[in-house]
């Protein structure tokens, strides 16, 4: 019998596989999911014997009564019950609305084998890990692989499947053959999307997620044979006669093993009207829906289910249902308006899906609605929205707003139309021409409802040409920094202190001078010095930032940069010298019990003489560059050997073909030659136990990033930002960036012409994006700035350049999407007002629940829409409103 470990072992062990499987990850690797409950049960009993200190000073066990060992791993709260009885383990369904570090966690097969050795249960629930991009090493675990309906109408049958979506078309079709029991030559398979068949799917080698086949989709499975009249069409369609895509209410499949079967009544009879030719408009005619029948209790409160991260997507949907002009046209007959031969559209499809939910959303009865079939269709034209992962919702919001106005545009036939030039035209003369023939092209709903126009001013800064357009618009999307200078972060090397950052203040648009002379006065360097500034990567320099016009917004937010003080000397004959740390480390990728060396922390630079420089030296510069960091400093070694003798330390320089050579401290007085064609050179510095305990190296084992996310506040003290200070930055002034040079048609050159935007026409919804988010080499950061925006009374008088505009510029906010947390783990929801209710709620998924008015504002505040006031006696939230003496506030 193996003897049981301690919770110490077991912790050390595990980690250790964990480490060794994560280095090792390749495509095909198995995971398997393990409830989070019963993880974070087990951690906190292998943690229970980590001492920890008390008030009094002295240590006591960190145990408790509740950290006992885990009974057995039980995964059952991670299956669906309905399915999880009608088929194997292997093909388990999972609650559609899983999120991974909330409900699961994934274990590397190694560690699951381990964990289940010791405690035993399940069920087992493995995943693949699938290539997800371009690089090898770009992995991703397929928790929700395909979920497809297997239909063979020829014999009334049909059973749900699960396959990966790397998987082949091939593979799709041999799992068809053995659910059915038919052999691989009777039987083909078409892409049978909609209720329609869309494509012949013959290519056995493709992959389904390259042949675009999404989630929950149908498969039609056809008997091959020479009776069934032409079926197989060139053009690849059906006829559009509906009793030939329905089943039988009655008819169902017996279990097979290793898949589960669907009731008919799982078919969507619904999909009949996502037919892409106008024939279909008569069914429509009588669906209308009653907004609220007597008895009925209030409607529009109705939540949606999140289909794992997809609560971005729930609360763009929440915003558009509710806004009244939405709401009313949807539920009206809509379809006589859509668009079936749009070649920019989705041939009605996003139109009717989107319909369809928002129906549901305005039913009687408060049962949550599933977007899966919206989810599904959106997938399939915005393939970036496939997949279970976050999302941003303003995106989502920006797509589907394009989407339904193509699907949903009155223009049949757009015409081509030339612009004119203003030639010095009244600008209301221009702005009408110019919206005309966007009207001409582009008329929907959503146009009516979301459009308005800005009137764009690009002056040539040579000859002073002015060239004046008016362009629409579908949202503003509003800068969260107003000011002209920018905080920049520096991990900075002073030699007398332990390296520490300093965040300074530089234009915004400024360059790399500036920052080097803030630092410097910052730092107090003196004469005979200089700030050396340079970017850091991994453990190693990436680059040196000497270039004094380098332009600052090059420099990226979360890039790693370090200042390092050193003697001005003449460039051409001396170089800089990198001091790399390493340590030892046990090699984790196999099972002997060798180490070897592995970087660490920051490394030190210094500029020393290509020529004159000797290994005594080099000891000497780290010495004391090291030194402010030393935990006992009255040690104080003055010779090489002294220090040798009290610190473990060997330099190694890293020369041509990376081969290193040990620099002993016998040869203190040989001199280190670098090559002239070298930027820097590389000397490993490679600590010794003792060393890593006789200094304090915490200060330089993390670089911070330029720009410091910190975690959001309630409020900030003193005045908070302003919406209209956004619309003052948004709306300025300034020179274009090089990358988008005006071309000027007078002096036939490009031009770094200045831009002046004003708003010119307002539409009835204005939808405001604040840009939280700002995009980086590698990933997005969050701006978490608490922006004081108007739930009543926006006032853009001062801001429609069109004086002579007869239509109110006062709007309410009746809706809004929150962001909280980070772009990877944030989470969404809505804040609605029900304007027949005049009463505030929050959309958090399937919770709807009442808010007051000064909870709706917040820091984590993202898409605000709001409504024109639509006349001096309409009635809104708190009363009637009079716009004959409403202030700008500012």
């Amino acid at each position: 019998m193996v003897p049981e470990l301690s919770p110490e072992e077991e912790r050390l062990l595990i980690r250790d596989i964990s480490v060794a499987a994560e280095a090792d990850s390749k495509e095909g690797d198995t995971f398997f999911l393990i409830t989070h409950r019963w993880w974070q049960n087990w951690l906190d009993y292998v943690n229970q014997e980590v001492p920890v200190a008390s008030a009094n000073g002295f240590h006591e066990n960190a145990a408790s009564s509740s950290n006992r060992r885990p009974q057995a791993i039980d995964n059952t709260d991670l299956i669906n019950d309905a399915t999880s009885e009608e088929v194997s383990n292997v093909e388990m369904e999972l609650h559609d609305t899983l999120v991974e570090g909330r409900d699961y966690i994934l274990l590397p097969q190694p560690v699951w084998e381990k964990l289940h050795g010791w405690y035993g249960g399940g069920p087992l629930l493995p995943r693949k890990a699938i290539n997800n991009g371009l690089s090898q090493t770009d992995l991703a675990i397929e928790v929700y692989p395909l979920r497809l309906q297997l239909i063979l109408i020829q014999q009334g049958e049909r059973a749900i499947v699960r396959i990966s979506k790397k998987d082949t078309v091939g593979d799709l079709h041999r799992k068809a053959c053995d659910v059915f029991e038919l052999a691989l030559d009777q039987v083909c398979i078409w892409d049978y999307f909609g209720q329609q068949k869309h494509s012949l799917m013959d290519n056995m080698d493709k992959t389904l997620d390259d042949a675009n086949i999404q989630m929950d989709q149908d498969i039609l499975v056809e008997i091959i044979s020479d009776s069934m009249d032409g079926s197989l069409q060139e053009n690849g369609y059906a006829e559009r006669d509906s009793s030939s895509m329905l089943i039988d209410a009655s008819g169902t499949t017996e279990n097979t093993s290793n898949y589960y079967t669907s009731p008919s009544s799982e078919l969507d009879n619904n999909n009949t009207a996502t037919t892409a030719t106008a024939n279909n408009n008569s069914m429509y005619a009588t669906n209308h829906i009653a907004t609220r029948g007597v008895g009925a209790g209030p409607v529009g409160l109705t939540g949606l289910l999140n289909l794992g991260n997809t609560c971005f997507m729930n609360s763009a949907i929440q915003c558009l249902v509710h806004t009244p002009e939405f709401a009313r046209y949807f539920r009206e007959d809509y379809h006589r308006e859509i668009n079936w031969q749009n070649p920019l559209g989705m041939v009605g499809e996003l139109a009717l899906a989107f319909g369809e939910l928002l129906r549901k959303l305005w039913a009687p009865g408060r049962t949550p609605v599933s977007p899966r079939p919206f989810k599904t269709k959106l997938s399939r034209f915005a393939p970036q929205f496939s997949g279970y992962s976050q999302h941003d919702s303003q995106e989502l919001l920006a797509f589907l707003l394009d989407g339904l106005h193509e699907d949903l545009n009155r223009v049949k036939h757009r015409p081509y139309i030339k612009t004119r030039d203003a030639d010095g035209r009244p600008d209301e003369e221009v702005a009408d021409e110019y919206w005309a023939n966007h009207i001409a092209r582009n008329n929907s709903i959503i146009v009516d409802v979301c459009q308005g126009q800005f009137k764009s001013t690009l002056v040539c800064p040579v000859c002073e040409k002015v060239s004046v357009t008016f362009d629409p618009f579908m949202y503003l999307s509003l800068p969260l920094q107003s000011a002209s200078s920018r905080s920049m972060t520096v991990l900075v090397f002073s030699g007398i202190s332990p390296p520490s950052p300093v965040t300074v203040s530089v234009p915004k648009q400024g360059r790399c001078r500036d920052l080097i002379q803030a630092l410097s006065n910052s730092c107090s360097v003196k004469s005979g010095e200089r700030i050396l500034l340079a970017e850091v990567r991994g453990h190693s320099v990436y680059q040196f930032l000497e270039e004094p016009v380098l332009l600052l917004s090059t420099i990226k937010d979360d890039d790693h940069l370090v200042a390092y003080k050193v003697p001005k000397l003449e460039k051409s004959a001396t170089t800089y010298v990198q001091f790399i740390h390493r340590r030892e480390e046990p090699e984790l990728a196999n099972n002997s019990s060798s180490t070897t060396w592995k970087p660490f922390g920051v490394p030190l630079v210094y500029q020393i003489s290509r020529n004159s420089t000797k290994i005594f030296d080099l000891y000497q510069i780290v010495n004391v560059m090291l030194s402010p960091m030393k935990l006992n400093q009255s040690l104080n070694y003055t010779s090489t050997s002294n220090y040798e003798t009290s610190c473990g330390m060997k330099l190694q320089l890293l020369e041509k073909g990376n081969s290193c050579l040990d620099l002993l401290e016998e040869e203190g007085d040989e001199t280190v030659a670098v090559p002239a064609n070298l930027i820097s050179a590389i000397v490993f510095v490679n600590w010794s136990m003792m060393d890593l305990k006789r200094y304090d190296i915490t200060s330089m084992e993390n670089i911070p990033e330029v720009v410091k996310y910190a975690p959001p506040l309630k409020r900030t003290r003193g005045e908070p930002l302003s919406l209209y200070a956004c619309l003052d930055a948004f709306l300025r002034e300034e020179p274009l960036v090089p990358e988008d040079m005006w071309y000027c048609p007078r002096c036939k050159e490009q031009r770094q012409a200045s831009k002046k935007l004003d708003l010119w026409r307002l539409p009835d919804v204005l939808v405001i994006h604040l840009k939280r988010f700002s995009f980086s080499r590698s990933t997005k950061h969050k701006l978490e700035t608490y922006v004081d925006f108007p739930v009543h009374n926006l006032d853009l008088t001062n801001y429609v350049a069109n004086k002579r505009s007869p239509h109110c510029k006062i709007y309410e906010l009746y809706a809004l999407s929150n962001h909280y947390g980070s772009m990877a783990s944030g989470h969404y929801t809505a804040h609605i007002k029900l304007l027949d209710e005049n009463r505030w709620y929050t959309f958090d998924d399937t919770h709807v629940t009442p808010i007051n008015e000064d909870e709706v504002k917040s820091a984590a505040a993202y898409v605000l829409f709001y409504r024109r006031v639509q006349g001096e006696d309409t009635s809104i939230s708190n009363g009637t409103h009079s716009f004959h003496n409403s202030s700008h506030h500012r």
